[in-house]
């Protein structure tokens, strides 16, 4: 496992690789993150980036969205897949938001899991990114499979893998980290073929170290 000198050393020298560590997501503010991060499971940033313009322009605030009928709002965020649940949670997010925390989207996790479609993972970065809440850890699928081949992690588990990062990362990089997992993972540790020889952590990583072992045998 990885311990914290080395931890530091790998998210220095991911803070020089990638020194923008943003969320690839446009919003303006919590309540647009929130619908945005909705629609993204299991469709790209990309996309939804082309969507949500015109879903804002015509819904612009959780108040207003709460008004909105659910099949308008599937009208616009269809080409971003399972809109029929998605338009659902975001239209009785929009109105929990309305009538129980007075039109503003809640800033701790305890309250972010009470809206509809909202788990660990949308509740962190919206902790980290709009309210910049230290030690939030967005565990997304770069995460998951990052974290296991560099060797911070041996589990699949989200909520476990969580609960280690938090214990390792320093709480004032631990958001920025994740997005640079997003990155480094796009970039370079590809699911299917991870670019070990262009990597800029491949000498602390456990899964690029194994690769080399296995070469020189």
């Amino acid at each position: 496992m990885i311990d914290r000198e080395t931890s530091d050393i790998i998210i220095e020298k991911l803070e020089q690789e990638y020194p923008l560590a943003e969320c690839t997501l446009d919003y303006e503010d919590a309540y647009h993150l929130l619908v945005s991060v909705r629609l993204a499971a299991q469709c790209t940033d990309e996309r939804v980036n082309k969507v949500t313009p015109a879903l804002f322009e015509k819904y612009p605030t959780a108040q207003a969205m709460a008004q909105a009928p659910v099949e308008d709002v599937e009208n616009y965020i269809r080409s971003c897949g399972f809109y029929h649940g998605k338009a659902r949670d975001i239209v009785n997010s929009a109105i929990l938001i309305t009538t129980k925390f007075h039109g503003r989207v809640p800033d701790n996790m305890d309250d972010l899991l009470t809206l509809p479609g909202v788990g660990r993972k949308s509740a962190n970065l919206i902790l980290g990114d709009v309210y910049n809440i230290p030690g939030s850890v967005v565990v997304d699928t770069h995460c998951i499979r990052l974290t296991n081949r560099i060797g911070y992690v041996d589990t699949k588990d989200p909520v476990k893998i969580e609960k280690a990062l938090r214990e390792i990362l320093p709480p004032e990089k631990s958001n920025d980290f994740c997005h640079r997992m997003v990155l480094h993972g796009r970039a370079v540790c590809q699911a299917r073929s991870p670019q070990c020889t262009s990597c800029c952590i491949a000498e602390y990583c456990r899964h690029a170290s194994e690769l080399t072992a296995v070469s020189v045998q």
